[in-house]
């Protein structure tokens, strides 16, 4: 059975996740902004079309970021299958085993979430990372595996992301086979290897020094942020 995680990290850029991180953010954010300013609604009513709204955004968001980092989209139709998909999915290659990313919101973090054609389609992908008393060591492997970038809203926050996740369904879509938040998913890439900056003194002739851009941080949620010039630390 192969090795969900490292599958994965091989195949999905950092970048791509972190960039997803941000615009799915955003997007949040930007439905909660829409209907509190466009719509004059009542509680229920406004949840609910902020719930429309934010995964529109949010999908839409999701298909122009993962096309920035060379993911092929699926065009109708899953990739090695004649299964018909009506969302877009979009295929890394990895060294071995390539990763068709979705994406999807759960009802809450941690819950799969709820099952549609698309899904059901690319969950048939994993049928090989499931234990079975019909498979060992000799058996095909799968040449892809579909994998979802999650979010999960903030009930609490209005317009904010309680947690975004990186998870793997059960070709039974029944329970996740794989799941992990972003941020500790992200620490599988470990810290990438850097040139450290030329001595001055072993430079030829004494040039100048070219320094490295510094490692990218990770998106930190504006509310969470602390405010500098708050005497304790702490920001309203």
């Amino acid at each position: 059975m192969i090795d969900v995680r490292q599958t994965i990290l091989d195949a999905l850029p950092k970048d791509l996740l972190l960039d997803l991180e941000d615009r799915l953010r955003a997007e949040a954010l930007k439905a909660n902004n829409v209907v509190q300013r466009e719509f004059a609604l009542n509680p229920k009513r406004s949840r609910e079309a902020e719930g429309q709204i934010r995964f529109r955004l949010q999908e839409q968001g999701y298909e122009e970021v993962v096309q920035l980092h060379g993911g092929y989209l699926t065009d109708g139709v899953m990739v090695g299958t004649n299964l018909k998909v009506f969302q877009p999915f979009a295929r890394f290659v990895g060294p071995q085993t390539g990763v068709i990313l979705g994406f999807a919101s759960m009802p809450e973090r941690k819950k799969i979430p709820p099952k549609n054609m698309s899904r059901a389609a690319g969950v048939t992908l994993n049928v090989s990372l499931q234990s079975s008393l019909f498979m060992d060591d000799k058996s095909p492997q799968p040449t892809d595996i579909f994998a979802l970038f999650l979010t999960a809203r903030d009930r609490e926050r209005a317009g904010m992301i309680e947690e975004i996740a990186i998870g793997v369904i059960g070709s039974d879509y029944k329970d996740f086979v794989f799941y992990e938040s972003l941020e500790k998913f992200l620490g599988g890439y470990g810290s990438q290897p850097e040139m450290p900056p030329a001595d001055p003194q072993d430079s030829p002739g004494g040039g100048s020094v070219v320094k490295l851009r510094p490692a990218r941080k990770l998106f930190v949620p504006p509310e969470t942020r602390k405010d500098k010039d708050s005497g304790d630390g702490t920001g309203e």
